[in-house]
């Protein structure tokens, strides 16, 4: 399988909130970011169906900060049957009263996060004959140099909106955080090769403020 070059995109943001699934109600994050959020990053960036990103490493730049926030969420989405109904009789109620479905909830968050990632993109059975590697590299470098997105990337929450720098390849080394932590069972990302998304699972491990994700044990 043909792959690019490795790249290193230095991400930061004010905070972040990686939710632990565990979590039912309340948001709690978990200590650094997830492989997952990262692809999320590069995809927001550069997405196309002819490439498929990978993790390879995750360095925590800044010591790994708490905020503890109290704020208001909606606690109800429009049903999908509304949505159906309005499609096929033009008429239906696609509305939500804010007031009544407003819910207090507390969240635990990352705050001044900072972290360089490492990955690299696999070409898929979906690129045609004009897909190179060298043109979606040329056209990642140029987009992550510019500050070009598709959308705006977040950390875990859309109100949480990443700044990034592409690092060039010839740029010394960026020094990560001093500390050694077993971060435990950690989503790694979502499997999509089913009806519907299942979520993967790995013990993760930092090391010198480093996650390496090269050969990583992946369960459901």
């Amino acid at each position: 399988m043909k792959k690019s070059n490795p790249f290193r995109l230095r991400v930061r943001g004010e905070n972040a909130c990686f939710t632990r699934p565990e979590m039912k109600v309340e948001r709690v994050s978990y200590d650094v970011m997830t492989p997952s959020a990262a692809r999320g990053i590069l995809d927001a960036i550069l997405w196309k169906p002819a490439i498929s990103w990978r993790i390879l490493q995750i360095d925590v730049l800044n010591p790994i900060k708490w905020e503890s926030v109290r704020r208001n969420e909606v606690g109800a989405v429009i049903p999908a049957r509304n949505v159906t109904t309005a499609m096929t009789q033009g008429t239906g109620t696609l509305g939500l009263y804010i007031e009544k479905e407003r819910q207090q909830r507390a969240g635990l968050f990352l705050r001044d996060v900072a972290y360089l990632i490492h990955a690299e993109f696999e070409m898929t059975d979906q690129a045609g004959e004009e897909d190179t590697v060298t043109k979606f590299e040329q056209m990642f470098i140029r987009r992550a140099s510019n500050g070009q997105c598709f959308q705006r990337p977040y950390f875990g929450c859309r109100e949480f909106p990443v700044d990034f720098e592409f690092i060039q390849r010839e740029a010394g080394p960026i020094s990560a955080i001093a500390e050694t932590r077993d971060l435990g069972w950690m989503l790694y990302d979502l499997d999509y090769s089913g009806r519907e998304p299942m979520p993967q699972f790995f013990h993760a491990r930092m090391g010198n403020g480093c996650i390496d994700l090269r050969n990583v044990e992946v369960r459901s």
